[in-house]
């Protein structure tokens, strides 16, 4: 007579195995991003997924200080962010992210090494981000609009448009947004004064505040995001807002054939050039999928089809031969070196000084 009992030990212990190695079973991997809004192209995460397994948990966010408040409380839940370079090097000091191990990123090998340089301002040795997009502050119009309001031989290349109230007064009732983010404005306000658009000096920072007090009252909304599907409709026709999102807003219009035609210019005088990175926080649960992220996000294919879908230009060098010539030769999304030049970056600020620029901030858009 057989042992029943061993037997079904030996049955339940083959089940136990089994199912161990079953991939059903097996427990899902998982990897939670946090990136701004309308910063990825469709399928990107997706193709992601099918090809590695991972599930993406994906949130998004429109301001700096938004993704700040969540790494500096600790515990963000995120195991991918996408700071701007200047919070970057803030939260570089606060510790907040992993130093990222070179060789599980074999695809940093794509990096653009001008880009890499600048990013090295505010991450030196390029040890905690690697970036992602890159692009200017600018502004964006409605082109028929400006040309009725204008005259059909105006430009819309100077920051006078934007600094002088009467000018800007004339775009008021067709409808103006502009970025919710003092660390646009106020440096494009010092840098049309002249001044240092990284000055901390308080009476430099009242000026500039002062200045956009003045031309407050034509602005419809300050928003960071709102602008794009705005001015694609025709609902506004003139905003200060990211190249990026103004060029999107363009490819919305023009899919669309409802007559909305984009304009988008870098100012004669210099605008803001700002790197948005991607890093580990240092509390992520799942780092081993951060990584292959990362990794996947910098294949030259994927970089360029993130570059064509949201207009803007990419850290990874080896990505500019397959990115669609008419991005690649915007001069407007990759800037030539005499356009480079007039470019600024911002660094991080001291605690002091960002509580005065958020005081002022307030003051502008309340207009108390």
């Amino acid at each position: 007579m057989r042992d029943s009992t061993g037997i079904s030990l030996r049955l339940f212990g083959a089940i136990t195995l089994a199912l161990s190695l079953s991939p059903a079973w097996a427990q899902e991997r998982t990897v939670n991003f946090y990136n701004w809004s309308n910063y990825m192209a469709p399928g990107v995460l997706e193709d992601f997924t099918k090809e590695t397994g991972i599930k993406v948990v994906y949130d998004t966010f429109d301001a700096n200080e938004t993704l700040e408040t969540r790494l500096l409380a600790g515990k963000s839940g995120y195991d991918v962010v996408v700071p701007t370079g200047y919070f970057l090097q803030r939260q570089i000091t606060a510790k907040v992210f992993l130093k990222l191990d070179k060789s599980k990123l074999p695809n940093l090998a794509n990096a653009w090494p001008v880009v890499t340089s600048q990013l090295a301002t505010y991450d030196p040795g390029n040890n905690y981000a690697a970036n992602y997009m890159w692009g200017t502050t600018g502004i964006g119009y409605n082109v028929k609009t400006a040309e009725r309001i204008l005259g059909p031989d105006a430009k819309i290349d100077s920051w006078d448009i934007v600094f002088k109230p009467e000018n800007l007064a004339k775009f008021k009732d067709c409808g103006i947004h502009m970025l919710d983010s003092a660390d646009d404005i106020l440096p494009a306000a010092l840098s049309y004064l002249g001044i240092d658009p990284n000055s901390t000096k308080q009476a430099d920072l009242e000026k500039a505040a002062d200045l956009v007090s003045k031309i407050r009252p034509n602005v419809r909304k300050f928003h960071s995001s709102e602008y794009l599907g705005a001015l694609a409709s025709g609902e506004i026709c003139f905003v200060v807002g990211w190249s990026g999102d103004i060029m999107q807003a363009r490819s919305r219009a023009a899919e669309a054939k409802n007559g909305v035609e984009i304009g988008y210019t870098i100012p004669k005088e210099g605008a803001q050039m700002f790197f948005d990175n991607l890093a580990i926080p240092a509390d992520a649960k799942n780092v081993t999928e951060a990584y292959e992220l990362i990794n996947y996000l910098y294949r030259p294919d994927v970089a360029a089809k993130n570059s064509g879908f949201l207009s803007y230009a990419n850290g990874n060098l080896a990505s500019q031969k397959l990115v669609d010539p008419k991005i690649l030769n915007d001069r407007n999304i990759y800037p030539d070196e005499a356009t480079q030049k007039k470019l600024f970056v911002i660094q991080a600020r001291d605690p002091a000084t960002q509580r005065v620029i958020n005081r002022l901030w307030t003051r502008v858009k309340t207009g108390k």
